[in-house]
């Protein structure tokens, strides 16, 4: 088992090399025939600009140049997947690619234009984009094919506690070419009848939401037979597994401790949502207008929505958004979440929630310190206290700001388990760090063009919500 792994490991690693040489190697036959002749062209002045640089390279400095693209190329690939050979979707893949190309291209355009010390033409940047986008759907479906081919789906079993399955069986057999669940086990079976069938010829074992004390038994027979495990984790798992670890004389010790942001990680935080809503709201502007503009004619009603929403320790405050419903949405005064084709949401509504131009007006609560760039989404009074009947939990995830964006939105979908989406908003809290708020910004630019990220909820999980208490 552990030779096949690492034989998967090797060989999506080299498939991903080639792909950004590949990609590497488009970008240099256009650096070598149109941009380093104008970066090496004699300095001239035209109406006083200084054009050309005179700049010579020679192989380690074409090497150099050549470099910087590949790394940036790895950097925005690892971060956005487009390296996740065999792990997400061909188009998942080639849409995680198109962002990274993006990125890369635009600071290289940058870079180069800095070199010349004036713009350089961006048309052939652009026919630089539309070759790799090319070569690269060709490269996601293939290399997702061919690993499709050498290493067929994980056969699992599932072994399940108090709760259906349905909803895990759904998702896993969403990714059968991945996934393969043969046999479902409830823990009721007994733990010896479990551990026999779990040294059958089973590639893995799932644990769903099985009793702590049990799970625990399970767990150290699986790892003690090199059985590979997908565990499901509770909210102490989530917790614990932000939890420092300290040596206290020669017994290693986790600190739990209670959340809360260093002064510079806050100031920096705050530094980064002012500069950047700024920018923003500046950019968004004519989008803005002609947002407002639209729905005002559309049925003469308000253009903003304002909202109570919850943020840092359930303290209130008016959220603002496009408004994508009917004027009359929730006239019996009941708080009730989208549902999956809303009939109240209008033709401009679906559009302006489907590209996220509803929440463009946020850019203001962020301005004046309501909401943060990232943080747990805020909910409503209402929406909080039906959550918390049976999940006390819920009030976790306000120990920091809610967000415009958040790590439930980028990892989940808006029709994820409240349960789920709490444990990743926990994830965020408990393992907190600038960089993570960096990256997830840029995560964030991907989900705005994925499709099923709006998608609405089912009636079935506004009011079955799952019991988060650990057993």
């Amino acid at each position: 088992m552990k030779q096949v792994e690492s034989i998967k490991r090797v060989f999506i690693l080299c498939l991903g090399f080639i792909g950004l040489l590949i990609q590497t190697a488009v970008y240099g036959f256009f650096w070598f025939k149109v941009y380093y002749p104008l970066v090496s062209a004699p300095r001239i002045s035209v109406d006083g600009y200084m054009l050309g640089n005179g700049l010579k390279l020679y192989f380690r400095g074409h090497l150099l140049v050549l470099a910087i693209y590949f790394v940036l190329m790895f950097f925005f690939s690892n971060t956005y997947g487009g390296l996740k050979i065999g792990y997400l979707k061909s188009m998942d893949i080639f849409l995680s690619q198109i962002f990274a190309l993006f990125m890369v291209n635009v600071i290289s355009y940058f870079q180069i234009s800095l070199m010349r010390n004036w713009m350089v033409p961006v048309i052939p940047m652009l026919e630089v984009f539309a070759i790799q986008m090319v070569i690269s759907f060709l490269w996601a479906v293939c290399t997702n094919w061919l690993y499709r081919a050498i290493f067929p789906a994980r056969q699992m079993l599932l072994i399940s506690g108090e709760y259906p399955v349905d909803d895990i069986l759904r998702k896993f057999n969403s990714r059968q070419d991945k996934y393969n669940i043969v046999k479902c086990l409830n823990i009721k079976e007994g733990l010896a009848t479990i551990e026999r069938e779990c040294l059958e010829r089973y590639d893995a074992v799932v644990l769903w939401d099985i009793p702590t004390m049990e799970r625990n038994k399970l767990l150290k027979f699986l790892y003690s037979n090199s059985i590979r495990v997908y565990m499901m984790p509770k909210i102490t798992d989530v917790l614990v597994k932000g939890a420092t670890q300290l040596h206290i004389f020669d017994t290693p010790v986790l600190l739990l401790r209670e959340y809360y942001l260093k002064v510079e990680e806050r100031a920096v935080k705050r530094i980064v949502d002012i500069v950047c809503s700024l920018i923003l709201i500046i950019l968004s502007s004519p989008v803005m207008l002609i947002t407002a503009i639209i729905i005002k004619l559309y049925d003469g009603g308000p253009v903003l929505y304002k909202q109570i929403r919850c943020t840092v320790n359930q303290k209130e405050f008016k959220i603002m958004k496009f408004r994508s419903m009917r004027v009359d949405a929730e006239k019996d005064g009941v708080a009730r979440l989208a549902t999956k084709n809303d009939s109240r949401i209008t033709p401009i509504g679906k559009f302006i929630r489907a590209f996220r131009i509803d929440e463009l007006p946020q850019l203001f609560n962020i301005l004046k310190g309501e909401m943060s760039f990232i943080g747990p989404r805020p909910e409503r009074p209402e929406i909080i206290a039906q959550y918390m009947e049976s999940m006390p939990e819920f009030a976790f995830r306000m120990k920091v700001k809610a967000g415009l964006a958040g790590y439930a939105q980028v990892y989940g979908k808006y029709n994820t388990t409240p349960y789920d989406k709490l444990k990743l908003d926990l994830a965020y809290i408990e393992n907190y760090s600038v960089w993570l708020d960096f990256k997830l910004m840029l995560l964030t630019l991907k989900i705005l063009f994925t499709p099923d990220a709006t998608e609405g909820v089912d009636e079935t999980q506004i009011t079955a919500l799952k019991d988060s208490s650990d057993k």
